[in-house]
């Protein structure tokens, strides 16, 4: 077994190593100004949101959520195939800039709305659990047609997409 002394100093050589490497994890690398953090909307508002004359697909979603990150550039390529559809991002539990920063740097390039449900009761409200990520998708006459649970793929948010964009 090593001396104290040597395992301390040892430490001490390597924590700024270990400092700098978790920051760099944890950094963005977005350069520039994030984008407004999204606006918290009660559950009226949100079903007003949904019950608009256009089909639509909400994303849950969390800047904490390492799945939320794998999922995001198909929802932000979705967005974009599927002009006719409204596609709106509900961030959850989540603190203001870890929300700007998610969206800068996974959904920049998508055409969607952004609300926030700080308290997470609206994806329980409509049955998805508190897991995120889970999706839902919308009729034009805000009709829920279905839930899907955990990261969407491809092939199933194509499904969905053919099923309400009719």
């Amino acid at each position: 077994m090593a001396a104290p002394s040597v395992v301390g100093g040892a430490l001490r050589r390597i924590a700024p190593l270990i400092a700098a490497l978790a920051l760099s994890a944890c950094s963005s690398g977005v350069s520039g100004p994030l984008p407004d953090p999204p606006t918290p909307v009660t559950a009226e508002e949100f079903t007003t949101l949904v019950a608009s004359e256009s089909p639509a697909v909400v994303n849950v979603w969390a800047s904490w959520c390492l799945p939320c990150r794998s999922e995001a550039p198909l929802i932000a390529a979705g967005s974009q195939s599927h002009p006719d559809v409204t596609f709106i991002g509900l961030n959850v539990k989540d603190t203001e800039s870890g929300a700007s920063g998610f969206m800068a740097e996974f959904l920049s390039e998508a055409d969607m709305i952004h609300v926030s449900d700080p308290s997470g009761r609206i994806p329980i409200d409509l049955g998805a659990g508190p897991g995120v990520p889970a999706t839902f998708f919308y009729a034009s006459d805000g009709a829920l047609i279905a839930t899907h649970r955990g990261v969407i793929d491809e092939p199933t948010l194509a499904r969905f997409l053919d099923e309400i964009d009719r």
